[in-house]
Order: structure tokens, then C-alpha cells, then sequence
């Protein structure tokens, strides 16, 4: 096993935001750079969390009340630490993940009104005390990111919320980031996908150490 720990990257954003795109971009560079790289992504990830994921994202689950999507958020991200992204970053290798628990603070909690203490209660029990060694939040304007989404086909139950729940994980996002200056990087997600990728990567460099 490799004696030195891997290093934890979260990509978080609203819907349009543009991860997809940004998560090739990084990887083709990590790998470049000889980074042993693990790509995944929140809800999924392994077979129960992809199972969850159809449930959460299923237009015909429209009544789940807002703690039965917390819980099975959490249900999910809890496997993933540990069946994924623990022994993987134990093992030297890094981890690029689409969405983490900042993902839940926006979505069930700026988004659905779950309180902040009950996800944070969560968050220490299911996640183990992990957390990124940095977080890329892709900001955009709501009506750009959703005419983005809107090209994409049928929108899921979370994709067909109003504006309004957007606006609000939009700024639950940006109070994070601006709480969290030393893990967050914001980057305007309305910029081309070359400048987007190449601000991504001005801050995932320090975490290469001396590989440049």
C-alpha cells in the first residue's frame, strides 16, 4: 500500500453548471501528470448509491417528503466513504468526486429548509470526518445554468424544481465557499470551458506538490 494518503477534490455547482465537462478537462491533466485517479460521483457511485440515485432522481417519486431525500443522500454518501473514497485515498490515490455533503447543505438544506445542525449531525456520523482537501464550485446565474440543463432531455425530480429553489442553493453555495475561503476555490462557470478548466486547475496544482 502506498504510505502517503491521496488527495480529495469535490466538484459542487448548480444544474448547468458544466462538471461533467470540467471533470474530463481535470482528468486528462491529473493524468498527465502521472496522478493514480479515481473519478465518482454523488448520489451513486457503487451499487447501492447508483440504486439510490434512481429513487432520489425519479420524476415519479414527486411526494418524497424532504428528510426521506436527506436520509437517503446520506444513506448513499456513507457507502461511498467507505466502500470508495476512504480506501482509495488510503491507498495513494486521488479522488475526483462529482458532488459531496456541500451538495446537501445546498440542496436539503438552502434548497428543501432541513436544518443546517441536522445535516451537520449527519454529516459527522455517515462521513467519518471527511472532508476534501479542496472543493471547485462552479457559479453561474440560475437562468443560465437551467437553459444549459434544459438542452440535456426530460428533466429529473430535483431538475424540475422551481427558480426559486435554485436561487436558493445557489446562495447557500456561495455562503459556504465565502465561510470555507481556504478549501473552496468559486469559479464563474459562465466563462468558456478552456478558462473554466484552466482557473480549475490553477488551484488543483499546489496539491500536486512538486510535480508541475
Amino acid at each position: 500500500m502506498n504510505a502517503t494518503r491521496g488527495r480529495f477534490i469535490s466538484l459542487e455547482g448548480g444544474e448547468g453548471a458544466g462538471k461533467s465537462t470540467l471533470l474530463a478537462g481535470l482528468r486528462e491533466r491529473l493524468e498527465a501528470h502521472g496522478v493514480d485517479l479515481l473519478l465518482t460521483r454523488e448520489p451513486g457511485g457503487t451499487a447501492l448509491g447508483e440504486a439510490v440515485r434512481g429513487i432520489l432522481l425519479d420524476p415519479a417519486g414527486r411526494g418524497m417528503c424532504a428528510e426521506s431525500e436527506l436520509l437517503l443522500m446520506f444513506a448513499s454518501r456513507a457507502q461511498l466513504v467507505r466502500e470508495v473514497i476512504e480506501p482509495a485515498l488510503a491507498a495513494g490515490r486521488w479522488v475526483l468526486c462529482d458532488r459531496y455533503v456541500d451538495a446537501s447543505y445546498a440542496y436539503q438544506g438552502g434548497g428543501r429548509g432541513q436544518p443546517v445542525e441536522r445535516i451537520a449531525g449527519l454529516e459527522a456520523w455517515a462521513c467519518q470526518g471527511l472532508k476534501p482537501d479542496l472543493t471547485l464550485l462552479l457559479d453561474l446565474p440560475v437562468a443560465t445554468g437551467r437553459a444549459r440543463a434544459a438542452g440535456r432531455g426530460e428533466a429529473d425530480r430535483i431538475e424540475s424544481e422551481a427558480d426559486a429553489f435554485f436561487e436558493r442553493v445557489r446562495s447557500t453555495y456561495r455562503a459556504r465557499a465565502a465561510a470555507e475561503p481556504a478549501r473552496f476555490r468559486v469559479i464563474d462557470a459562465s466563462a468558456a470551458p478552456a478558462d473554466v478548466l484552466q482557473s480549475a486547475w490553477q488551484a488543483v496544482t499546489p496539491l500536486l506538490g512538486s510535480v508541475s
